[in-house]
């Protein structure tokens, strides 16, 4: 019997949801950084509907940050 060193499917499985993880909570935080821009820009030229729309996809997206980030800890520290 060979013993196993390396379970590659439990590797594969984690290197896949880092991956997915890492690129989706940056797009994330882009997108409310973006979002905040896009509020400033729109109140100095007097646009009040986009720029509460645009408030509120950044209030949004950073929402979607924290709640990963509380999923994380929580799943990290369930085990």
């Amino acid at each position: 019997m060979i013993a196993t060193i390396v379970h590659t499917d439990e590797l594969l499985r984690t290197i896949a949801a880092s991956v997915i993880a890492g690129i989706g909570v940056t797009f994330a935080f882009s997108v409310g950084i973006w979002g905040a821009g896009q509020f400033g820009e729109l109140t100095r030229n007097e646009r009040p509907v986009a720029a509460t729309a645009a408030a509120a996809l950044g209030v949004f997206a950073f929402l979607c940050v924290a709640g990963a980030l509380a999923a994380g800890i929580f799943v990290m520290t369930s085990k």
